[in-house]
């Protein structure tokens, strides 16, 4: 069944009324004009699940009385939605692939066709990777893939593209085949594309990434080799932040090694007294114990609590209102790298053996942190601690790199000839910036940035003269 005509409401539909007309594609067959038997709704959202995405009908789809479908009919709307999703990103893929493009695009070119300043600031990838991030919300290495994927999928990969744009793929699967077939030559992911057409349209994302990591061993055994040992060089510790106060810790490493590891946290877990707690609380305990604590007694950490035992010297920094900290209150605290984690968390760790406590001082009416102020050009390391610990991260508004990593830059530059004269090194005038965005700040034209001394709120205005703007962290609100 297709669509030739759909009307204006077609929640009207499940009411028994359609301006609609609801055909199977034979001339004089048309059904759905007037009075409609219950069940037509279905058989209507039935069609546009067949008929595929279009402008058309993605107008529509906003209308839709979904109180009116039976349980079948749901399950066809949430298909075509989906559909028009895939069909909406694979225009998302055109205008990002534009934009890559124009990143490479030389200036003569750019001046010769009528192009503005703005668009020659514009032309240079870290430029196009930083606005994106920021227009769309993304890190900036997230923003780099999906640039990077669209110029793939663009260039060499038309019948995917077709694929993602008739909603008979995801965008995930899109991306993963563009991302994994860019490590072989033209031939050979033109041979793999061909293959996963016929698969991916019946494959979830999982499904298709083992699939392609099989045909890509296939097209070029030698060369998955070689990519194997350069993987290995790239192996590291992976970090990431979760709800509640926890966190995912873990490593990217050969798989033999995975498999090792898991094998050896599993027999410290067995080796554990049966106490309440469940498998994997045990296999989590293990894992840290294994890190953190010698492994010589069994028992470690217990719950998950923080043990003394055989621990190496580490700082672990958490910033908390006084008031919280000795349980006069309850709220949240910030543990440097993570966010905020629990009052409880915060005083596990300010009481735990061995802890040094340093005063930081807020300012009553903005929740920021304050400072007195040194004037040399080098931050001294109470006043690097200082603005550490207000900011957290990276200043630039897509970023999440960790401020104790980062660079202090002077958002209003400092005079060395005569610093009474230049920006201070204040907190005030002071930022942690990642080497990415302290390059970008510095080297690129068309970036600029101030610092509101109030509220601590960076503004940045990109080449094409947008705005974007960076909230440090208040303590007290």
């Amino acid at each position: 069944m297709s669509v030739a005509e759909v009307g204006a409401e077609p929640a009207s539909v499940g009411r028994g009324v359609s301006s609609g007309l609801v055909s199977d594609g034979r001339e004089g067959d048309v059904a759905g004009a007037g009075v409609v038997l219950a069940g037509a709704l279905d058989e209507w959202v039935a069609g546009l699940r067949e008929q595929g995405p279009s402008a058309q009908v993605a107008g529509l789809l906003d209308e839709l009385d979904l109180a009116q479908l039976s349980a079948r009919g749901r399950i066809d709307a949430l298909v075509v939605l989906e559909q028009h999703l895939s069909w909406l990103q694979a225009k998302q893929v055109q205008v990002l692939a534009a934009i890559a493009a124009h990143a490479d695009t030389p200036e003569e070119m750019i001046l010769a066709a009528g192009g503005r300043l703005g668009d020659v600031f514009a032309a240079d990838w870290d430029t196009a990777v930083e606005e994106v991030a920021c227009a769309l919300r993304l890190a900036n290495v997230t923003a780099a893939r999906r640039l990077e994927a669209a110029t793939l999928l663009a260039d060499r990969h038309d019948t995917t593209t077709g694929l993602l744009a008739a909603g008979q793929i995801s965008y995930v699967q899109a991306q993963t085949l563009a991302e994994q077939l860019q490590v072989v030559d033209d031939s050979a992911a033109a041979q793999v594309e061909q293959v996963m057409a016929v698969k991916m349209p019946t494959q979830a994302a999982g499904q298709t990434r083992a699939a392609l990591r099989r045909e890509i061993h296939r097209a070029d055994p030698e060369e998955a080799e070689q990519r194997h040992r350069q993987r290995v060089r790239e192996r590291g510790i992976k970090h990431y932040p979760q709800e509640d106060g926890m966190a995912l810790f873990g490593a990217v490493l050969p798989a033999q090694q995975a498999a090792l590891m898991e094998r050896t946290v599993d027999s410290r877990a067995q080796g554990y007294a049966d106490d309440g707690r469940s498998l994997e609380q045990k296999r989590a305990d293990a894992l840290f114990d294994l890190v953190v604590n010698q492994p010589g007694a069994v028992g470690g950490s217990g719950a998950g609590g923080v043990s003394g035992v055989g621990r190496t010297g580490v700082v672990v920094q958490v910033t908390v209102p006084f008031d919280i900290l000795v349980g006069e209150e309850d709220g949240p605290a910030e543990l440097k790298g993570y966010g905020p984690v629990a009052a409880s968390q915060a005083r596990e760790l300010a009481f735990a053996p061995g802890s040094v406590w340093r005063r930081l001082l807020t300012a009553p009416e903005t929740g920021l942190l304050i400072k007195t102020d040194p004037t040399t050009y080098r931050p001294t390391a109470e006043t690097e601690r200082h603005v550490i610990a207000r900011d957290q991260y990276c200043a630039f508004p897509s970023c999440r790199m960790p401020a104790h990593r980062c660079d202090l830059d002077h958002v209003r530059p400092f005079d060395h000839r005569h610093p009474e004269r230049g920006g201070p090194t204040v907190p005030e005038n002071l930022q942690p910036l990642c080497r990415r965005h302290h390059r970008l700040k510095t080297h690129h034209p068309g970036w600029r940035v101030s610092r509101d001394l109030h509220t601590g709120i960076s503004t940045w205005t990109a080449p094409t003269g947008h705005t974007y703007t960076n909230t440090p962290p208040v303590y007290r609100e």
